[in-house]
């Protein structure tokens, strides 16, 4: 039998004032529980992308036609709504999976000894963004899908993808300033290979706010421009990265750079040849839904590929670990 200390009322207190601190001071997770909530956290922001493009690929954008509510008196769908209620408040659901999974992320990071405050935050910061981003998500309904809408909310997801892919690194990592394992003149390709990365999805939300699958089977509102002229701009902003990463490759083979930058461009550019082949195949066959998903799911490994291949750019040691001297002419990127 385990004992279990008994709590007195000041502890009670102390837990009704600040449960995570209180907690942080009677359990420490190991780091690789710690690790595990991170990049649970990163999978199921990657999920509800998906889960969302199937509610618009399936026209159940306006399943439930209002929020947040799912109809007027009702919380859940009602038996005069159809399988598309369905599924659009499945997809809301899926919303308090995605917030138990970044709750966990941030009582584990809490917990971790030493406290790493920037950690901590960082789990923060996605909590902060599911919020805004179900507020926006609400919006959407409540204005019909307007285009522009569910172009915002598509790329807040994105910026919520990108905290949770910092904090599964920094889970991995210590809390010494980071040192460069590559020259500046490679940092500055990587950053503009990831402004290009950050355009290319830019330009695939208006792809899809032009296109035909606008998310309801009822007369939406479309981008008032040809989606398939903007299809050809997304796809030269997709030839541009795969174009950088494979000069990246080759430039870090040809400088002997370390293993890790050299491994997660590799990644990243099968990530992108992938991308390519069910985009140009999508185009062509009048973009079937299954298609449709799959390029959206592949939009958010090629978003972390990208990401992945910043952050490894730098290393930070654990502070019990000596820093040597930085190479000569090397630059330190942006403290992520």
């Amino acid at each position: 039998m385990v004992d279990v200390p008994k709590l007195n009322r000041a502890d009670a207190v102390a837990a009704l004032r600040n449960p995570l601190a209180f907690l942080a001071d009677r359990w420490t997770p190991k780091p690789g529980t710690v690790q595990r909530a991170a990049l649970i956290a990163l999978v199921m922001s990657v999920v509800i992308v998906v889960t969302g493009g199937a509610v618009r690929l399936t026209s159940s954008g306006l399943g439930c036609p209002t929020w947040p509510e799912c109809t007027d008196g009702s919380l859940t769908p009602t038996q005069a709504l159809s399988y598309h209620s369905a599924i659009e408040f499945g997809n809301r659901m899926l919303t308090y999976v995605l917030c138990a999974a970044v709750g966990w992320a941030i009582i584990t990071a809490r917990a971790e000894k030493p406290y790493r405050r920037a950690l901590t935050r960082l789990g923060w910061a996605q909590f902060w963004l599911v919020m805004g981003n179900a507020v926006l998500g609400g919006i959407v309904v409540l204005v019909g899908l307007n285009p522009y809408t569910v172009a915002a909310h598509f790329l807040l997801a994105t910026a919520l993808t990108t905290v949770a892919a910092v904090m599964w690194q920094r889970t991995r990592e210590g809390d010494t300033e980071p040192r460069p394992l590559v020259g500046k003149a490679v940092v500055q390709l990587v950053w503009f290979l990831v402004v290009a990365a950050g355009l290319l999805v830019a330009a695939g939300t208006v792809v899809t706010g032009a296109g035909p699958h606008a998310g309801d089977s009822s007369d939406v509102k479309r981008i008032p421009i040809d989606w398939e002229t903007v299809a050809k701009l997304h796809a030269v902003l997709a030839w541009i990265v795969v174009t950088l990463t494979f000069a990246l490759w080759f430039i870090l083979k040809a400088v002997d750079a370390p293993r890790g930058p050299l491994v997660r461009t590799r990644e990243l550019f099968l990530i992108l040849l992938s991308q390519g082949v069910i985009g140009y195949v999508q185009y062509f066959t009048h973009l079937p839904e299954l298609l449709v998903g799959l390029h959206m799911l592949g939009s958010c490994l090629v978003w972390i590929g990208v990401l992945r291949v910043l952050l490894a750019l730098r290393e930070r040691p654990g502070t019990e670990l000596e820093a040597p001297e930085p190479a000569a002419g090397a630059a330190v990127p942006t403290n992520v």
